[in-house]
């Protein structure tokens, strides 16, 4: 079997790279900010675009969109072409979509409430394991009552649901306390104030368009907008969590790849390990050690490699690590324990080395063909064939239009779900109370007799148990209750 050779990534007197075969056994490019790993992120997925591999990567800090447009004419770039000696290189542009969970800077992230679990949900609204519990509860109560869950807001109607039935549903799925549904529906709140509502709805993105080529058979690079995504880390976060997890849940096994289906960066990588609940941790550590058999790479971006819990670092075979600062002993601890991180190189002072390498330099060690790290390298990263500039707003505009996605994801599609059966449930039996209580007025003057026989009524006019719960609940706001 013909393997692809090594995707030039760095050079000594030697290039140094990642083996396709190997890519998706994962990895590393660390660094202190302004060292140079936005470039490095950048070569990695030229790279990959040339050999058909598709991309998703986050832009944090809005400078990736150059990546469709040829670059070269940058004096740094210059430079660093003439001291490599790269003779045959070539400015070049790359095929590009741009996504955003706010549809502002490319096209509109979506999934549904259902898909992305009570989980991911509860990390992203702050939980504790009680009002996990109980979220998961109302995930199961809508399940069982054919209730679709799509939108934000037929999250929140459920819970005001499952709320104001507390009594009733508590039978069947254990104790509801008020406590906890109030809980969560203050941090459903929250979320929708910061924008949230906007990622969840139709229709939700179909990950086939993440894994495209295009005409000449490169990968398409997918780019997600993160500037003001990141000023919301647990969106930010969660968000990437859910998709990978849903690459891992929907792609088929791969085997043993000549080249990854696709390469996914998960940049400011230590905003996925900031205090997640275990069982959290722990699915995310199983997905990245499997996701591997799907044919999907998965690259850490991080300040520091130690950002990365330990059970997830040492499956990340291919490192790229520019410079540390090592001004105090902390500083310092942590350059010993990135040293410790590669395979040692007896011509080389790894943990004096990290602290020297200048800005696109780096240590590199990458995978053999027999998955056993190559000895660290100190080399010059080579540098990228497309613009380093953004594009501007005339730019950006024209390369959305020209998407092979085209306009599906741009306009939203809001189908009959939990929020619309529960309020139109709620209208009618509204109208059989009014209609009932009516009637009944005529023989009493008590407005508690009146409202109590227009409960037992409407309860005895509905044949179903959803009909008496939508009842329960409300008539409990006329009765002045909270349940």
């Amino acid at each position: 079997m013909n393997h692809l050779p090594p995707l030039p990534i760095a050079k000594t007197d030697e290039f140094h790279g990642v083996l396709p075969r190997m890519a998706n056994r994962h990895g590393l490019i660390a660094g202190a900010t302004g060292t140079g790993k936005t470039v490095t992120l950048r070569v990695l997925a030229e790279h990959f675009s040339r050999i058909g591999v598709p991309v998703f990567m986050a832009d944090v800090k809005g400078d990736l969109s150059g990546l469709a447009c040829q670059g070269g004419d940058h004096p740094k770039v210059k430079e660093r072409v003439e001291s490599l000696g790269l003779s045959d290189f070539a400015p070049e542009g790359f095929p590009v979509v741009f996504w955003d969970l706010f549809g502002e800077q490319g096209h509109p992230v979506r999934t549904t409430v259902s898909e992305m679990g009570p989980l991911l949900l509860a990390r992203l609204l702050n939980l504790n394991p009680t009002q996990e519990g109980i979220l998961t509860l109302v995930f199961k109560v809508a399940d069982d009552q054919g209730l679709l869950l799509l939108d934000l807001k037929d999250l929140q109607a459920m819970v005001r649901f499952v709320g104001d039935n507390a009594r009733e549903f508590r039978t069947t799925y254990g104790n509801i306390s008020p406590a906890s549904i109030g809980a969560i529906q203050r941090a459903l709140l929250s979320l929708e104030h910061q924008g949230a509502e906007q990622f969840f709805g139709e229709p939700a993105l179909n990950l086939d368009d993440l894994l495209q080529t295009d005409s000449s058979g490169r990968g398409v690079i997918n780019i997600l907008a993160a500037d003001k995504l990141i000023q919301t880390p647990k969106i930010y976060a969660t968000f990437l969590l859910w998709l990978i997890a849903e690459l891992f849940e929907q792609l088929p096994e791969a085997g043993d790849p000549a080249k990854p289906r696709v390469v996914f960066f998960f940049d400011e990588a230590h905003l996925l390990f900031d205090d997640p609940p275990e069982a959290l941790l722990d699915k995310v550590e199983q997905v990245v050690r499997l996701i591997r058999s799907k044919g999907v790479g998965v690259y850490f971006v991080s300040q520091n490699p130690l950002d990365i819990p330990d059970a997830i670092l040492g499956q990340l075979g291919n490192r790229i690590q520019h410079a540390l600062r090592a001004f105090t002993p902390r500083d310092q601890k942590a350059v010993r324990a990135a040293a410790q991180t590669f395979r040692t190189n007896p011509d080389l002072d790894v943990e004096k080395a990290i602290t020297e390498v200048g800005v696109g330099e780096a240590l590199v060690s990458f995978l053999d063909n027999k998955g056993i790290p190559s000895p660290v390298q100190r080399a010059l990263i080579c540098p990228p064939a497309s613009r380093l500039r953004p594009l501007d707003s005339d730019e950006r505009d024209k390369v959305r239009m020209d998407s092979i996605v085209g306009d599906y994801y741009d306009n939203e599609i809001d189908r009959v779900s939990a929020y619309e059966k529960l309020l139109e449930r709620a209208r009618q039996q509204e109208k059989e109370v009014k209609s009932t209580s009516k009637s009944r007025s005529r023989n009493t003057n008590s407005a508690g007799d009146i409202l109590g026989a227009a409960a037992k009524s409407a309860a005895r006019s509905i044949g179903t148990q959803l009909g008496r719960q939508l009842i329960r609940g409300l008539l409990g706001s006329f009765f002045g209750k909270r349940r």
